[in-house]
């Protein structure tokens, strides 16, 4: 596990704004931070007691949200709403 890796990994999120705005659930939020350190959906089912099929459409409902179409670019964007 990589030092990125390892980060997404401790303690609960602190990107908070997309949340607070209405545009994500917090587990939405949680699933689009993982994917976005580059996790498999297995990876984040296990890590938030999910199965992949339920990271998936997690995934897919959150992506139009975001207005992202790639797991990469997850993290920009909720750093962005971070700084707004």
């Amino acid at each position: 596990m990589n030092a990125q890796t390892r980060l997404c990994h401790s303690g609960p999120s602190a990107l908070g704004p997309p949340a607070a705005h209405g545009l994500l659930t917090a587990r939405e939020r949680r699933v689009a931070e993982l994917a976005g350190c580059g996790l498999s959906n297995r990876e984040i089912g296990e890590l938030l007691d999910l199965t992949p099929r339920t990271v998936a459409v997690c995934l897919y409902r959150i992506f139009p949200r975001l207005g992202v179409t790639e797991r990469a670019q997850l993290t920009k964007v909720l750093r962005g709403y971070q700084a707004a």
